[in-house]
């Protein structure tokens, strides 16, 4: 008899995407419908910094999606997430037209100001949004793949993975600083004005942003449960395990990781790509291996392995960022590595993770039959 098959969301998925649901039905009713003056009106800068949240929210899943299931630790999802940014960036970039401030319709400000004479050719076909939004996937993506790819051929894993994903968005970094790569340098892109020929700065395309970023992690987070609940799931899961038992099973586990790590790229990406518009700036400084270490963190802290765990995580620290860098800004990066230790020490399975074991074990000694019952059925068989 073969074992019951999971189903694709299960009963923390489905109180996740029911929180997503309720946030895109509050959140517009209460930044639109509410008048200003009222103590129940959202401020629009907070629709934008929740949006931001669920980006991260959707970039901790991707980060999970390997991390948890192929044991592949990336310390370098940032490059996959920057590269995704700079394609929507690049294309805001071409809608401000003439509006800029050397009024070119063509050449973007800072080409302007460094003297360029023509659009590079990479930046043809960013202001038409359907090209930029096919860029958003396909340069992480084939990014992901060629890295995978050559990575898992190769049989590295571990701590050398994990380093050559560091170093991977460092030089991204580096190149991105530099004037000569005609994406702004240290300053990046900025001072955006529309977007898909709507004022980005409106309310209601802030609230149409925050909706677009819950729908894109709602089904980042159906993509990565499928992916996972399914025959080739069990597969991830027995590379993670035993990828050398996997091998001599007939399986070729390079395949697998690299399929993973391209979709994960891809998601790291749409996240950047919605990150962009609502935080107003894309530069250099989202490729520094810090910020993908921090994602390793809420992928920790919400539970690793978990999906709903890491946007969970995700939600939790950045609030929590919010609240101490505007109260201790110098006490955050303290506050972060007390957390990463405390969460390691006391929580190993992160925050969802805990409580999924906890219930599991209730829920188990609560089928098992009552002490008077156990003690004879010990006694009969003793006697056998």
């Amino acid at each position: 008899m073969s074992p019951p098959r999971a189903s694709l969301v299960d009963t923390k998925g489905w109180i996740m995407l029911a929180a997503i649901a309720a946030a895109c039905i509050a959140v517009p009713v209460f930044n639109l419908a509410v008048p200003e003056g009222s103590a129940l009106h959202l401020p629009t800068y907070l629709v934008s910094l929740f949006g931001k949240y669920l980006a991260f929210a959707l970039l901790a899943v991707a980060l999970d999606l390997v991390w948890g299931y192929c044991g592949i630790l990336s310390l370098g999802h940032g490059a996959f997430f920057g590269l995704g940014g700079y394609a929507m960036g690049m294309y805001l970039m071409r809608q401000i037209g003439p509006r800029g401030v050397y009024g070119n319709p063509i050449l973007p400000d800072f080409m302007v100001f460094l003297n360029y004479k023509e659009l590079p050719w990479y930046w043809l076909g960013f202001d038409w949004f359907p090209f930029a939004a096919l860029m958003v996937l396909a340069v992480p993506g084939l990014l992901g793949f060629l890295f995978g790819w050559l990575a898992f051929r190769s049989r590295v894993t571990g701590v050398y993975l994990s380093i050559i994903t560091q170093a991977l968005t460092y030089a991204l970094m580096l190149a991105f600083f530099r004037n000569d790569m005609g994406l702004g340098g240290n300053n990046g892109l900025t001072d955006f004005k529309d977007i898909l020929g709507f004022p980005v700065q409106a309310q209601g395309v802030r609230v149409a942003l925050f909706l677009a970023t819950a729908l894109a992690l709602a089904l980042g987070y159906l993509v990565a449960r499928l992916m996972t609940v399914t025959a080739y799931g069990k597969i991830l899961i027995a590379v993670r395990d035993a990828e050398s038992r996997t091998r001599f099973l007939g399986y070729r586990p390079e395949h697998f990781k690299t399929l993973a790590f391209t979709v994960s790229a891809m998601m790291a990406g749409v996240a950047g790509a919605l990150y962009v518009p609502q935080v107003g700036i894309i530069n250099p400084g989202e490729f520094a291996p810090t910020n993908s270490i921090e994602a390793v963190i809420w992928v920790a802290v919400g539970g690793r392995g978990t999906l709903v765990g890491a946007a969970l995580g995700a939600v939790l620290v950045n609030y929590a960022k919010t609240v101490l860098t505007g109260a201790l800004p110098d006490a955050w990066l303290f506050g972060l590595g007390a957390l990463f230790v405390l969460v390691t020490l006391f929580m190993p399975k992160g925050i969802v993770g805990t409580l999924v074991e906890h219930f599991g074990s209730r829920r188990a000694a609560a089928k098992l039959p009552p002490a008077p019952e156990i003690a004879p059925k010990l006694a009969e068989e003793g006697r056998g």
